[in-house]
């Protein structure tokens, strides 16, 4: 897989770069990582719903074709977008998902935190009153994210067996945003960073252990 950093991009042009390169491939083309940051953009998924977005404000509001709401990018935020194709690598979309989400968790410990799945909701959420402790997530069903914070979301599309999309993880970021929108079309939920749970690193830092991470999980 080959890994590419493409430092701070706007989103329109490398999500139409992400469809392009997936319409032009073969069965013989390399799979490709894109590590991005982005300038600020609320974008929606396919489904996406317009009353999920309370006041965008100065913030362009961008549909797309993933899956998945609304959610946010900008500056101080690690987006990986795996560009596979997932039938030469014999694996099916929730099989996908699950390893995007497993190299999350693994970067997220590596740096001391302990990242938690909640069912039906695709993404990596953390204790907000205990971020590094072990303890086993058993969220309620009334309220699946009492006392959780959204520090990685994840939407992806799957053209022809190959998927482009991805996920994005929170390092150090401005989060006013997320207060213009219903993260991932849930009211109320709150969104962190790993600046906010007490840990401090850089960008590069963050995407060089993502990058790794996915690299070791999707190979």
């Amino acid at each position: 897989m080959r890994i590419t950093n493409l430092g701070r991009r706007p989103y329109a042009g490398v999500e139409a770069a992400m469809r392009a390169f997936t319409a032009a491939r073969d069965a013989e083309s390399e799979d490709e990582l894109w590590l991005v940051e982005h300038e600020g953009v609320f974008t929606q998924g396919l489904a996406g719903r317009d009353a999920h977005v309370l006041a965008a404000g100065d913030i362009p509001v961008l549909r797309t074709d993933r899956g998945g709401q609304v959610t946010y990018h900008g500056p101080g935020q690690v987006v990986a977008y795996p560009l596979l194709d997932l039938r030469r690598r014999g694996y099916y979309v929730k099989e996908y998902v699950f390893r995007i989400e497993e190299a999350v968790l693994a970067t997220l410990g590596h740096f001391g935190v302990t990242g938690h799945r909640v069912r039906g909701a695709p993404g990596i959420y953390v204790r907000l009153d205990d971020p590094f402790g072990h303890a086993v997530l058993q969220p309620s069903s009334e309220a699946p994210f009492a006392g959780l914070g959204k520090v990685a979301a994840l939407g992806i599309k799957v053209s022809q067996h190959c998927c482009y999309h991805g996920v994005a993880l929170n390092v150090a970021m401005d989060l006013e945003p997320y207060t213009r929108i219903h993260p991932c079309g849930y009211a109320g939920l709150a969104t962190v960073d790993l600046r906010t749970l007490g840990v401090e690193l850089s960008w590069d830092e963050a995407a060089a252990r993502l990058a790794q991470a996915l690299h070791s999980r999707l190979g």
